[in-house]
């Protein structure tokens, strides 16, 4: 695991769950074990090479844990740790914050398109 010198907590914790793909990868774990293809279809856009070292960094951060069955064809399952599962309200505030984010960024831009209309 890498060496955190930090003194901003916030900082640490970015650097374990921050990026374009962790935050989401995280959020479909929420709800239980899945294989890589459940994640790969669910998460669009994702390229397998990013997937895969995206849950390698988490897994060596001890958020995720990667389960492999010893069967033809190979069987790898992923899943939250219980350590990882305590980042469950950090995502749902994220998403909160996100559709009120969103929410305000539309009605300005429907504010400012009124007012470009009415000049």
């Amino acid at each position: 695991m890498e060496r955190h010198d930090s003194t901003c907590p916030a900082e640490i914790t970015l650097r374990v769950i921050g990026g374009k793909w962790k935050p989401v990868i995280l959020w479909h774990l929420k709800d239980g074990v899945k294989r890589f293809s459940e994640l790969k279809r669910a998460i669009p856009g994702v390229t397998q090479r990013m997937l895969s070292q995206q849950l390698r960094e988490l897994e060596s951060d001890g958020v995720v844990l990667r389960k492999v069955y010893a069967q033809v064809p190979p069987k790898v399952e992923y899943g939250l740790t219980e350590f990882g599962r305590t980042l469950g309200p950090i995502l749902r505030m994220m998403c909160k914050w996100g559709a009120e984010h969103s929410r305000r960024v539309h009605n300005r831009s429907k504010s400012h398109a009124a007012t470009a209309q009415a000049a």
